[in-house]
């Protein structure tokens, strides 16, 4: 049996920008600084007491956040300071991950926390790929999300993607284009589909649940797809048909590696999982192109393992500096496989990063960056828009 919507508690909406503006400015701060007193969250927003009070009754009519006990809290007179703070009991968030070998389902609380995630292998079309979700998701939903409403399905994958349209654009890395990713899967899951690449969505993660703060950030996925996101003030920048952060065809000092564009040594044909594995294959260090292997060596100690890691990182360093040039980052954060597992290799990037090594810094999710991600579009909404929240309750 599949999924059913159902709506929250009806919240009565009111005219204007301040009923949606202020429910989100109210979630967002009980996120970053919860427990928290109604009278913390009016000093912190600047919204009146009784926008707070309004708020916080919707926000606890929906689920989204509770009034947990505070022993510490001593009598005095007047009405109790009663704190607010997250409520990961009632929903998660559902979401899927595609990447070159696999495929990654994933199940999240409303702190970008994983509670399930599943793997399998990815077939070769898109049409297969998304049948194939279409049938895996209710099963996933019905083995992991008991007791739990689903808010909705984050579908991620890596190059340009369009999120308004719930369109693949192009990824050049699985070699598809123009898939309608929302279209092909909205009716079939019968839950609301958000759409976003890879690295968007884990900025956005950052943004949520990391602690990069609100200046200029850069963040940088590597794996078989390349791209960047770019965010300012908590907003992340589009650009023009959401084609910012394309950073996949920078060119890399030195490299003479084909691309399929049709040049030579571009950023992601340099450097992408596959090709730094199939380099390891030729130079004799592990037996198939497979990137875990060449991890596992070197961690092993293998010193040749160990180099190809490190150029790896001073190739993405050398090509990226321009646009930390133009951009002038607070925080570059790297999501890549090499420093995920080898962390001590971190500062290879930064040493090439001259005058960024104290702002460079590995993702926040460890092995569950693929999981947050996936999942990540659906929580952005719901902190975006708490009182637009449409609700899925996952089958028993």
């Amino acid at each position: 049996m599949l999924p059913t919507l159902f709506a929250p508690t009806p919240v009565p909406r009111e005219p204007g920008p301040d009923r949606t503006d202020g429910a989100a400015a109210v979630l967002r701060t009980v996120l970053d600084r919860g427990p928290l007193a109604r009278t913390a969250i009016v000093s912190e927003t600047r919204l009146s007491a009784a926008a707070v009070s309004r708020h916080a009754a919707d926000l606890l009519a929906m689920g989204l956040v509770w009034q947990p006990p505070d022993p510490g809290q001593q009598p005095r007179p007047g009405r109790p300071r009663i704190p607010l703070d997250i409520d990961t009991s009632h929903h998660v968030a559902a979401g899927v991950h595609i990447a070159v070998p696999r495929l990654t389902f994933s199940l999240t609380d409303l702190r970008g926390r994983v509670i399930a995630s599943e793997h399998m292998p990815r077939a070769e079309h898109p049409g297969t790929v998304l049948d194939e979700v279409a049938v895996q998701v209710p099963r996933f939903l019905r083995r992991h999300a008991n007791g739990f409403s689903v808010l909705g399905l984050g579908l991620v994958t890596g190059g340009w993607v369009d999120p308004e349209k719930g369109v693949l654009v192009e990824n050049t890395a699985l070699g598809w284009r123009d898939v309608p990713f929302r279209r092909a899967l909205r009716q079939a899951v019968r839950l609301p589909v958000h759409v976003e690449g890879h690295a968007r969505a884990l900025a956005r993660a950052e943004l949520l649940f990391g602690t990069v703060g609100d200046g200029v950030l850069l963040h940088l996925f590597v794996g078989n797809a390349v791209d960047a996101a770019i965010a300012t003030g908590g907003t992340l920048l589009r650009g023009r048909r959401h084609g910012a952060g394309g950073i996949a065809h920078l060119a890399v000092p030195g490299s003479t590696q084909p691309c399929p564009c049709g040049r030579t040594g571009c950023l992601q044909a340099t450097v992408a999982d596959r090709t730094i594995a199939a380099h390891a294959v030729a130079d004799g260090i592990i037996a198939q192109p497979d990137l875990p292997l060449l991890l596992q060596a070197a961690r092993t100690g293998d010193a040749r393992a160990l180099d190809l890691c490190r150029t790896r990182l001073r190739m993405v360093a050398r090509a990226v500096r321009p646009v930390l040039d133009v951009i002038q980052p607070d925080v570059v954060v790297l999501t890549e496989a090499v420093t995920l597992h080898l962390p001590h290799l971190l500062p290879e990037l930064s040493r090439e990063l001259t005058g960024a090594a104290d702002m460079v810094r590995a993702g926040s999710f460890g092995t569950d960056t693929l999981a947050v991600a996936a999942a990540v579009p659906v929580l952005a909404s719901v902190y975006r828009d708490p009182l637009g929240l449409r609700t899925a309750g996952a089958a028993g």
